[in-house]
């Protein structure tokens, strides 16, 4: 497998924890350590787009652009709750 060197910016603790556990031993060094979450990382992301296509093609396809335009303002946290403030169900 050809591999290629690259600049990754992490923030200070993580590099600090990264190399603690290199130096217990629980990972071969800094490269080692990014490759495996790297992958890990990626293996999830794939995971969850054949999770989340499985359940589109279970519930009538891909999703329309109204339903995508509400889940990512759903998603975004920008949705507003609906109704008059102050209104109490009686």
């Amino acid at each position: 497998m050809a591999t290629r060197k690259i600049t990754v910016t992490l923030d200070e603790h993580q590099v600090e924890e990264i190399r603690a556990l290199v130096a217990a031993g629980q990972a071969a060094n800094v490269s080692a350590f990014v490759q495996h979450a790297v992958k890990t990382a990626l293996n999830d992301a794939a995971g969850w787009k054949e999770m989340i296509e499985e359940a589109l093609r279970q519930t009538g396809g891909p999703l329309t652009q109204d339903e995508r335009a509400w889940a990512d303002e759903l998603l975004s946290g920008s949705v507003r709750k609906s109704g008059k403030k102050g209104r109490r169900a009686a």
